[in-house]
């Protein structure tokens, strides 16, 4: 279903969450327009990756629902959930360090795949050709797009932790999502290596048109680059606006240190 611009393409409605009696979330609502860039912040322990883990389905929140174009999508695993169109990068990069680079970002189109298992493994004909068709994209739309390409062949796990973060990036967008979890993307990264991350998400949001959700501690990028900022507190929402206004509110300045920015 096509969502247009001024419209919700996500809905996180009353959502609640606990591990045996500690309240991770706690009646967390909000919601992000097509074309949105949304920075999630707050103190450690706030729920943040907690809230991005509910709307991909690695954890099942106990209350609420989510709504992706207007569907529930709580009944679906995370891999339908990609395939619907949410991509995800992790805090903790999860790649294959022994693949390469071309390798690693060709695992996120596996939901553009559509031959058979048989054909799969045979890997002839139509698989052969929707194969090349993929890398053939990959190489020109993904890889070329996050300026990898010098990268393409080398392992993953003799790069630096920066370019890691692109290749996560990279896989993420392989899958061609119209909404972008990110944790944590310059965690890690020197302050050359966050102006260039700041500036292919900026790309990414510009040229391909993603509406970005996003958890990041440097508050000076999570202001120049997001529209909205949600703020979490021990699992609740306790300010959702525009940068300045949300920096102002006295619950955050309490809960947050005063948001003093570098």
């Amino acid at each position: 279903m096509a969502v247009k611009r001024d419209e919700p393409i996500l809905e996180v409605n009353h959502v609640s969450l606990n591990f045996r009696g500690v309240q991770a979330l706690n009646d967390v609502s909000l919601a992000v327009n097509k074309g949105e860039i949304l920075g999630i912040i707050g103190p450690n322990g706030a729920g943040k990756t907690s809230l991005l883990n509910c709307i991909n389905g690695v954890y099942h929140p106990q209350k609420g629902n989510i709504l992706l174009k207007g569907e529930n999508i709580l009944p679906f695993n995370p891999s339908r959930r990609a395939a619907m169109g949410i991509g995800r990068t992790f805090q903790h990069v999860e790649l294959f360090k022994g693949m390469t680079v071309l390798e690693n970002i060709k695992l996120g189109a596996h939901t553009g795949i559509r031959s058979n298992l048989f054909g799969t493994l045979v890997w002839r004909g139509k698989s052969l050709r929707e194969e090349l068709k993929w890398r053939e994209e990959l190489e020109r739309k993904v890889i070329d797009f996050l300026d990898l390409s010098a990268f393409r062949w080398h392992p993953v796990g003799l790069l630096p932790q920066g370019l890691q973060k692109r290749v996560d990036l990279g896989r993420a967008l392989a899958m061609y999502p119209d909404l972008l979890l990110l944790d944590e993307p310059m965690a890690g990264m020197s302050v050359e290596e966050k102006e260039d991350m700041s500036s292919f998400l900026m790309d990414v949001h510009r040229d391909l048109g993603t509406t970005i959700v996003w958890i990041e501690h440097d508050l000076k990028t999570v202001k120049d680059l997001s529209d909205r900022v949600c703020v979490l507190n021990f699992g609740s929402k306790i300010a959702d606006g525009p940068f300045l206004e949300v920096k102002a509110n006295p619950q955050v300045i309490e809960a947050y240190l005063g948001m003093e920015e570098e």
